[in-house]
């Protein structure tokens, strides 16, 4: 059902260096540069980092990437970290959600949660 979505940053550099961080061990990566705004995405541009317009603090977002594994789970985790990021959840089961759902939550340098998710066993 999702095709893009489109992110408002306060700083596109620094959300650029974490989203390239964070988005290489699920394989994804920069895939398109549009003037100031920057794609990402493993083939398309699912996802766009565009500069906020106005000075008014942001909502938080919830985003969630798709890990192939619990070790990519695991790698995005540790990616985020070292780059700095506040970890919200370190990885693990989360069998409230379902019995093989393996996550890690961090914010972004917007505080937004962003999640890496593992569904099988």
């Amino acid at each position: 059902m999702l095709d893009h979505i489109a992110i408002q940053v306060g700083d596109i550099a620094a959300s650029a260096l974490f989203y390239d961080t964070v988005l290489a061990p699920l394989g994804g990566g920069r895939t398109k540069e549009f003037g100031e705004n920057i794609g990402y995405g493993t083939t398309g541009h699912t996802l766009w980092l565009v500069p906020a317009t106005d000075a008014a603090p942001a909502r938080e977002l919830h985003l969630a990437f798709v890990a192939a594994d619990r070790a990519a789970v695991d790698a995005f985790h540790a990616a985020a970290v070292a780059a700095g990021a506040e970890s919200l959840h370190a990885p693990r089961l989360w069998p409230e959600y379902h019995a093989s759902y393996y996550g890690a939550f961090v914010r972004d340098p917007d505080g937004n949660n962003v999640e890496a998710v593992c569904h099988t066993p």
